[in-house]
């Protein structure tokens, strides 16, 4: 069979003549001229798949999440599979960081819902705590790339020079940060996993223990009754043995 006279057009091809353009020339460059000319066809037939060039680069935008290796077996617990995942969705960002601005702008969330539902499904937390944990979770990774693709963007370092005598502090703390970007990122979602984790359980062995705090409350009255009753009934209840059960009601409650 004899190859096709013409360029095939498809949508993921054109996204991703769009995110070459981008890489190179950066977003504010982008023109549907210059993605044309990349796939080596007319601008007007562009037009057939993608009616404006807002259109366009929601499509690149979709790519930038499409193009995550997520991984597919990790050693370790559950921990361990939520950083990598993290770490696979920031690396994809940052390798095309002139592009990931339009994550801002054309989030496309609908491609993450199977993703959720499948991640949620090793959350060992009880349903109510798993949007928090998502929410948490999302910000910090995409935070972080977004923040970190706008400084190789414009070439600029994430922490600026400053007067380490006006902000001692802060210079203590970068001179004896040991950690590159990627590191520090894996630390910091690691703290707030195992921080999660550990929230969630003080607060379930809490809720655990209410029940028992009811018991020893409803001993107080049933004591304190079977004294009065006692000492209605003619029988001989020492003043102090009243008193005692009355003190002894106010403890329990």
């Amino acid at each position: 069979m004899g190859r096709p006279t013409k360029p095939i057009i498809s949508t993921e091809r054109a996204a991703r003549a769009a995110l070459g353009v981008i890489d190179v020339r950066g977003l504010d460059a982008l023109s549907l001229e210059l993605v044309a000319n990349r796939m080596g066809i007319k601008a007007p037939s562009l037009y057939y798949h993608f009616k404006s060039k807002t259109a366009l680069l929601a499509e690149v935008a979709r790519l930038l999440l499409l193009d995550v290796q997520i991984p597919e077996e990790t050693e370790g617990d559950w921990r361990d599979r939520m950083i990598a995942l993290s770490v696979a969705t920031r690396r994809s960002i940052l390798q095309h960081p002139n592009a990931a601005p339009l994550l801002l702008q054309f989030f496309p969330r609908h491609l993450l819902l199977g993703s959720y539902d499948h991640w949620i499904r090793d959350y060992p937390l009880p349903p109510d705590q798993h949007m928090i944990f998502v929410e948490g979770l999302e910000k910090l990774t995409f935070g972080s790339s977004l923040f970190e693709a706008a400084c190789r963007a414009r070439a600029v370092e994430p922490m600026p020079q400053f007067d380490h005598a006006r902000y001692p502090h802060l210079a203590e703390a970068l001179r004896t940060n040991t950690l590159d970007d990627e590191a520090l990122f894996i630390e910091t979602i690691r703290r707030f996993i195992d921080g999660f984790a550990a929230y969630t359980t003080r607060t379930t062995r809490t809720t655990r223990k209410k029940p028992a705090a009811k018991k020893a409350t409803a001993k107080a009255p049933a004591r304190k009754t079977a004294v009065r009753k006692k000492a209605e009934s003619g029988g001989e209840v020492e003043t102090e043995t009243l008193a005692a059960a009355e003190a002894q009601s106010e403890q329990d409650v």
